[in-house]
């Protein structure tokens, strides 16, 4: 159990005992957040519980405070408990336990931080599904490592985590694709032909040509060959994104095909089926509609077209009813474009009319990048070849910076990727800076096994520097930190806590001298690298969740 939720069983004890003995009267106790309080005088822990507890108890925050302080239970982690204006309770941490929390933390080793459930809850994290027309750019690798990061943090709080790609090959947009790959292909074997209205322009559609030419020849030139030489360019292009994705340490447990899993299988019909049956469906100006109205929505929305093919949105409920009901999944986090934010709310009441909780699906919306290369900026537009594609970036910036910069920012912000500061190796660049910790750390344990020294043996009773304080508090919150980025979805939190670990620790460095060749101080130095070892050990293991590489040299 965490401190944190041990100190909140406390304070639930303390309210019980203050109503069984008449200290405070009787009622529900409200929901009890234990914070750490950013001015370390207001002790390790707080909770306002005695301000939320003032109105209904009538009496004043402080006085409740005053009378559950003497009433808390006495823990072997907790030093002092004390009432604080205005209406406060702080907790003081023994000493004895943070040390030998550091003992703990080499204990766990590449597990630290790692959470246990009571129940293991199926969440599926769906994120990068561009469709397959162009090959990444800098705004679909934002929504990818989103989502890959959030994936990681989910399964170290103790989640069964699946990881998907919604490949979607079929509708217009890929028939405009295949479309323009046969006249990029007719072009190169000497055709007059004209691209449709539309489409894809790129310079990546002459490559993909110039492969399907050399490797078939002349076999596509017949006028109504897209949909052979389409299925050939879905596989090229599928294999490039995939590729370009694992180079930036994204993979996917599933790779769902909308062909595939999803129309082969009859669940759009199926679908629908169920929807009709429950009085959710409409037949109107040539059209069949979902009554959206009828669960709160402005407008309703059209499932079937005239011309009788579904809309992306009908095979958008089939795809969730199919994660639901088919798969089984309690929990769908959905990770989108920019361009999906109007699609948010009527997705949820499509997920409702299934008899679905709408609240088992959350939807996530990742904002736009704009690439910053000294005085110029870009965007990206598939269509218009206008791109920087997420291989630019990684041949400019290599993964590590990719992720930690888009991992650094809330998804609802616009980003400016800055390329000038990704690629500087000093400690303006925060990438840099975290990882030049954990290679320095690592130098420092290499030179103490040339000397044969073995921290195993280190006291840890021994660490009482305010620099080694302030280094083992700032370790000990990562496992805090991974289950509060699991309740929030929030994974911008992971680099700024690395970064402040890698600050507690070179400020540790300047205060304290690890390895000393005085015989006396030979103590001190073992328990300093057994303390540095831990540091190590959580550095890295904040890289490991962030998808990034903690090297040893730099």
């Amino acid at each position: 159990m965490l401190l944190k939720d041990r100190i909140a069983q406390l304070a639930a004890q303390a309210v019980e005992a203050a109503q069984q003995s008449g200290a405070l009267p009787a009622g529900p106790t409200p929901e009890i957040e234990v914070e750490r309080p950013q001015n370390p005088e207001h002790g390790d822990f707080a909770i306002s519980l005695p301000l939320r507890l003032a109105r209904a108890a009538r009496m004043s925050p402080m006085a409740i405070a005053e009378r559950l302080v003497p009433l808390t239970p006495a823990d072997d982690s907790i030093q002092e408990v004390r009432a604080a204006a205005p209406g406060f309770i702080n907790f003081v941490v023994k000493q004895s336990w943070l040390r030998q929390q550091v003992e703990e933390i080499i204990r766990a080793g590449e597990t630290y931080g790692n959470l246990q459930r009571p129940t293991k809850e199926r969440v599926q994290v769906e994120f990068a599904s561009v469709n397959p027309t162009g090959p990444l750019h800098v705004g679909h690798a934002r929504t990818a490592v989103l989502g890959s990061g959030l994936a990681s943090i989910l399964a170290a709080a103790g989640y069964d985590v699946s990881t998907e790609y919604y490949i979607n090959d079929a509708g217009t947009q890929m028939d405009t694709f295949y479309r323009s790959l046969l006249v990029r292909y007719q072009q190169l074997m000497g055709r007059d032909a004209e691209m449709p209205e539309s489409g894809y322009m790129g310079e990546y559609m002459n490559d993909l040509a110039g492969e399907v030419a050399a490797e078939h020849g002349d076999l596509f030139l017949a006028d109504k060959a897209h949909a052979q030489i389409g299925e050939i360019g879905l596989e090229k292009m599928l294999a490039i994104i995939r590729k370009d994705l694992e180079d930036v340490q994204v993979t996917f447990d599933v790779w769902f095909s909308e062909n595939g899993e999803l129309r082969r299988r009859g669940e759009p019909a199926a679908t629908l089926k169920y929807l009709e049956s429950n009085g959710y469906m409409a037949d109107r100006e040539g059209a069949t509609w979902f009554t959206s109205t009828s669960l709160g929505e402005d407008k309703d929305n059209v499932l079937i077209r005239s011309t009788g093919d579904p809309t992306y949105f009908a095979l958008d409920i089939a795809y969730h009813r199919n994660k639901f009901i088919e798969r089984g999944f309690d929990r769908v986090i959905n990770i989108w474009g920019a361009d999906h934010q109007g699609h948010i709310s009527r997705m949820k009441s499509a997920v409702s009319a299934l008899g679905i909780d709408p609240a088992r699906l959350t939807i996530i919306v990742s904002q736009l990048v704009t690439l910053k290369r000294g005085d110029e900026t870009v965007r990206a537009s598939k269509r218009s070849g206008e791109i920087v594609t997420l291989r630019e970036l990684l041949d400019e910036a290599g993964s590590d910076a990719c992720r930690f910069f888009f991992l650094s920012r809330t998804p609802e912000s616009q980003m400016d990727f800055d390329l000038e500061l990704a690629k500087k190796e000093s400690a303006d660049n925060p990438v840099y800076y975290v990882q030049y910790a954990h290679a320095r750390i690592a130098g420092i344990m290499a030179l103490a096994r040339e000397r044969g020294l073995d921290y195993a043996s280190g006291d840890v009773s021994l660490l009482s520097h305010e620099a080694e304080t302030a280094l083992i508090k700032k370790m000990v919150v990562l496992p805090e930190l991974v289950q509060h980025m699991a309740e929030t979805l929030e994974p911008h939190h992971l680099p700024r806590y690395a970064t402040e670990l890698a600050t507690a620790f070179h400020w540790f460095y300047q205060q304290c001298r690890v390895v000393s060749e005085a015989p006396e101080e030979m103590p001190v130095t073992l328990a300093r690298l057994k303390l540095i070892e831990a540091c190590r050990i959580v550095l890295a293991r904040c890289l490991s969740i962030m998808g990034m590489s903690a090297p040893e040299r730099m």
